[in-house]
C-alpha cells in the first residue's frame, strides 16, 4: 500500500556492466553499516521500493542501495524475443533473451561497482527469487537472504501453476490501456490497486506520485515481462542454499498464495517464515519498522554467528 513518502537523496544514477548490459543504481545518501542490496519485482523499477521502508532500513543500520534489473527502469532493455505473452514464457520454459544466471550476475556487477565484497539481499516477488538464486549462484557474496512475496527459486514451467491465483493476473492480461505517459500511469496504478494488501486502505494520491517516477525512468516495454519471466534457472536446487534467510509472504496475497513462501522456507535448512495477515501483494507502511527489524535481527544473527561484514552502529546495539 503506497504512502506519503519521507523526503529522502538518494545518490546521482550509477551504471554497473555486464558484459553489454548496463544495470541503474542508486544509493541512500546518510545511510551506512551493514551493505543491504534491494532488487524489485518483474520489469518493474527501483523507485517502487517504499521510501519508507528504506529509510527503516538505514534506521536499523544499513548501507541501502536499489538497481533496476535489466528489461526495467533505467537499465538496458534488451532485443525482443519469439515470446511475447509472459503466461507462455513462464510456461512453455522458453526463456531466448537471456538466463536467470544472467540475472544474478547483474547484482555481483552491481555490488562491485559500489565495492561491496559481501551484502545482504532483499528480494520482492521475481526479485525475491532472484535473491535466493543469487545466493545459490554466488555463495561467497551474500551474507543473508530475505525473498519476499516470491516463488521457490527453483520452481518452474507448469509446477508454478499450484501456487499462482489467475484471478487478477488474467484481469490484467485482458486490460488494454493507451499509449503515452497517462496510459502508462494507469496501467501502473491498476496493478497497484490489485496487488494492495486488502486489510489496509489504499492511498491513490500517494500511488499516483509514486507511479509517476516510475513511469518517467524508461519506457513502456509490454515485452520486458516475457523476457524477465522467461530467463531459465539451471543452477542449484533451492534446497542447497546455505545462507540465513528470511522468507515473507502477505497472507491475503492475490498473486501468490501463501503456500509459496511456505515451500520456499521449507526447502532452506534454518529459513524463518513470516506471515503477515491482511497483505497483498505489497510492502504496506505497517509492516516497514517489523520488516527492517526482521532483517536486522538476521543480520545481527548471522554476525555473532561468524559471518563477517561491516557492522553499522545502530546495528546489534
Amino acid at each position: 500500500m503506497p504512502q506519503m513518502q519521507p523526503q529522502q537523496e538518494w545518490t546521482p544514477t550509477r551504471y554497473a556492466h555486464n558484459g553489454d548490459v548496463q544495470v541503474a543504481f542508486d544509493q541512500l545518501k546518510g545511510s551506512e553499516g551493514e551493505p543491504l542490496l534491494l532488487i524489485m519485482g518483474l520489469a518493474t523499477a527501483r523507485f517502487w521500493w517504499p521510501a519508507g521502508l528504506c529509510q527503516a532500513f538505514a534506521d536499523a543500520g544499513f548501507a541501502v542501495a536499489r538497481y533496476d534489473q535489466r528489461d526495467a527502469g533505467q537499465s538496458t532493455r534488451m532485443p525482443d524475443t519469439a515470446t511475447t505473452n509472459p503466461f507462455k514464457a513462464l510456461f512453455a520454459k522458453r526463456g531466448d533473451a537471456y538466463t536467470s544466471e544472467d540475472m544474478t550476475d547483474d547484482a555481483i556487477a552491481v555490488m562491485d561497482e559500489l565495492g561491496w565484497e559481501r551484502a545482504h539481499v532483499f528480494g520482492h516477488s521475481l526479485g525475491g527469487a532472484i535473491a535466493q538464486r543469487i545466493a545459490l549462484r554466488h555463495p561467497e557474496r551474500v551474507l543473508s537472504v530475505t525473498s519476499s512475496a516470491a516463488l521457490p527459486s527453483d520452481v518452474s514451467g507448469l509446477g508454478v501453476l499450484r501456487y499462482l491465483r489467475f484471478g487478477l493476473l488474467a484481469k490484467l492480461a485482458r486490460t488494454k490501456f493507451p499509449e503515452g505517459r497517462e496510459g502508462d500511469i494507469e496501467a501502473a496504478l491498476t496493478v497497484w490497486r490489485g496487488i494492495a494488501s486488502p486489510g489496509y486502505p489504499f492511498d491513490e494520491a500517494a500511488a499516483r506520485a509514486w507511479v509517476e517516477a516510475d513511469v518517467d525512468s524508461g519506457p513502456r516495454d509490454n515485452k520486458a515481462q516475457s523476457r524477465q519471466i522467461g530467463a531459465q534457472w539451471h543452477g542449484s536446487r533451492l534446497k542447497e542454499l546455505r545462507r540465513p534467510t528470511l522468507v515473507l509472504h502477505g497472507e491475503q496475497d492475490p498473486i501468490l498464495r501463501v503456500s509459496a513462501g511456505r515451500a520456499t522456507a521449507r526447502a532452506i535448512d534454518g529459513a524463518r517464515l513470516v506471515t503477515y495477515p491482511g497483505v497483498g501483494h505489497d510492502l504496506p507502511a505497517v509492516l516497514w519498522t517489523d520488516i527492517a527489524r526482521q532483517v536486522g535481527d538476521m543480520a545481527v544473527r548471522q554476525l555473532r554467528s561468524g559471518g563477517a561484514g561491516v557492522i553499522g552502529q545502530p546495528l546489534g546495539e
